[in-house]
């Protein structure tokens, strides 16, 4: 059986940065998961002391915080400075973008559209920047506005690693309904790429890994891809939960990995994978 890489896959540009700021502060505390990798907190943990605030009340007076990739809500960032904690900031410049598009508009006067997870942390933080929370609405399908109280005015985001032409469908709906439509293509370049080449790999292969955290959005985005053109497909963490039947009869395996999925254990996985051969 022949294993092959997806020609873009894995860490994106934000996860780097952040990864290199948090080791460059050892000691320091992240105000939530720094990435979606268990194991990659692990090591930043056990080889750097970096450690985790879930909430307000982990962080002390003299800890020195770090800003998650996927940023936080305005008003806990503006908390954390009242009480005068050393801020590291390791937002994802792609996520800062729909925070100050969304600032910007609303105090413009435009309603706000967010196309995203309601639940997601990047999406908690980016509506907490409209100037009035009551006219922002987040919305995952197309369906969902309707007999939302949207003014003519109109300006529309996306999480950063939503699908384009999930996006395209939100913006032809308000297109049709209402005057003025400001449209912000605020998803990332680089789960653009890592889409594109996860599905031209799924087309082929027989087996599909997708490699990252189970509530990584990106990372289940790619699986629901791969999982289109390939029905055996599976995402996991890491090589453990490799099967070993799962890979019988095969002659093409795909690997694709999360933007949060570092390069040890894409190769974790591989090695496992040659072992499950022999």
């Amino acid at each position: 059986m022949k294993i092959q890489l997806a020609s873009s896959y894995g860490f994106c540009f934000g996860v780097k940065r952040a990864i290199k700021i948090a080791e460059e502060h050892q000691g320091s505390k992240t105000y939530g998961p720094l990435i979606h990798n268990k194991d990659e907190i692990k090591r930043l943990k056990e080889g750097f002391n970096i450690g985790l605030a879930e909430k307000l009340d982990d962080v002390t007076p003299e800890d020195s915080v770090v800003i998650r990739t996927h940023g936080i809500p305005k008003d806990e960032l503006s908390q954390l400075r009242a009480q005068e904690n050393q801020i590291i900031d390791a937002t994802c410049p792609y996520v800062t973008t729909p925070q100050n598009i969304v600032a910007q508009m609303s105090e413009k006067g435009y309603s706000i559209v967010i196309f995203g997870d309601k639940d997601h942390p990047e999406i908690k933080g980016v509506v907490s920047y409209a100037k009035d929370v009551r006219n922002a609405f987040i919305v995952k399908h197309e369906n969902e506005l309707e007999n939302l109280p949207i003014l003519s005015k109109v300006a529309v985001v996306a999480q950063t690693t939503r699908k384009p032409e999930d996006f395209l469908k939100i913006v032809n709906a308000l297109v049709l309904t209402h005057k003025e439509v400001r449209v912000f293509n605020t998803i990332c370049n680089a789960t653009f790429e890592n889409q594109d080449a996860a599905a031209e790999l799924a087309k082929d292969a027989d087996i599909m890994i997708v490699i990252g955290g189970k509530h990584s959005s990106n990372t289940k985005q790619l699986h629901s891809i791969c999982k289109s053109y390939c029905d055996d497909s599976y995402l996991i963490e890491n090589e453990r939960e490799l099967e070993a039947e799962w890979f019988e009869g095969k002659e093409l395996c795909g690997i694709s990995a999360g933007a949060s999925t570092p390069d040890w254990i894409v190769q974790n996985v591989i090695d496992k994978i040659e072992s499950l051969k022999k």
